[in-house]
């Protein structure tokens, strides 16, 4: 197998959470291009709908003889009853799945005196409960394929920084349920993480400003932040052959910080 088709998607089903915008966006184009068939899901129908035209558009310039498509399904991660109804639509329109991607999660910086358990239960199940529940659901469908499950954390889950307690918290969580799964799921399907740092998206640049963004470069060994693509690469590689022999990993995408570059 030539390096092309280690990384090639053809014949894959991606269902992507979160892909409405930012990093979930980015991964659904990256794995267009390599001929899979995407399932855009997120809450807001007017993103994921131009998150999916991006991905048939991919599919056209890079695929023009493939019948591999993408479509959009608006669905709440946090709605168990929404999940079922995103596998059934995903397998109605195209009888399988191969590759789950457990996108969708966040929270907004938190004090932790001014934080509610309820703030806090909130936080874990949109980041932790949801991505078990939909991998829960897609797992008899995975199995039939050797699927792949990508789940993606944070380098928040490992750096000690203030007002992140919350959102931290969760996704260290979700990192060592990523592991977990890893043993419960091999050697059929196979489970990993990616771990991104500083990424410039839409999330984010509303924090920023020229001065603020130089100073989050400045802690980053690599000088500059992220870009959402830098995320989708690494996904490329979990979702491929050419990672085959890889299961219960994290794999750090963060310019090399190994404590927070967030300067407030």
């Amino acid at each position: 197998m030539n390096i092309q088709q280690l990384f090639s998607l053809q014949d894959d089903v991606a269902l992507v959470t979160g892909a409405g915008r930012g990093i979930g966006r980015a991964i659904a184009i990256a794995f267009a291009e390599a001929g899979a068939s995407v399932i855009c899901a997120a809450r807001t129908q007017e993103d994921v709908d131009e998150s999916t035209a991006l991905c048939n558009a991919a599919l056209r310039e890079n695929h023009p003889n493939s019948k591999a498509k993408a479509i959009a399904i608006s669905c709440d991660v946090n709605d168990e009853s929404a999940l079922e109804s995103l596998v059934d639509t995903s397998l109605n329109t195209f009888s399988k799945l191969t590759i789950l991607v457990n996108n969708a999660g966040g929270a907004y910086p938190n004090d932790p005196l001014n934080t509610t358990s309820k703030t806090l239960n909130r936080d874990f199940n949109f980041n932790v409960t949801s991505a078990f529940n939909l991998t829960r659901l897609c797992h008899p469908h995975l199995q039939q394929h050797k699927g792949r499950v990508i789940n993606i954390i944070s380098a928040s889950s490992r750096y000690s920084q203030a007002g992140f307690s919350s959102y931290g918290t969760a996704k260290a969580a979700l990192e060592q349920l990523t592991k977990l799964l890893a043993a419960d799921f091999a050697p059929t399907i196979r489970v990993n993480g990616i771990s991104p740092g500083t990424i410039l998206t839409d999330a984010l640049k509303q924090y920023l400003n020229e001065e603020i963004q130089d100073k989050m470069s400045a802690l980053t060994p690599m000088k500059s932040l992220g870009e959402p693509q830098d995320i989708a690469a690494a996904a490329l590689y979990l979702a491929s052959q050419a990672s085959r022999w890889v299961t219960g990993k994290i794999i750090e995408v963060d310019g090399g910080a190994e404590s927070t570059t967030w300067p407030f």
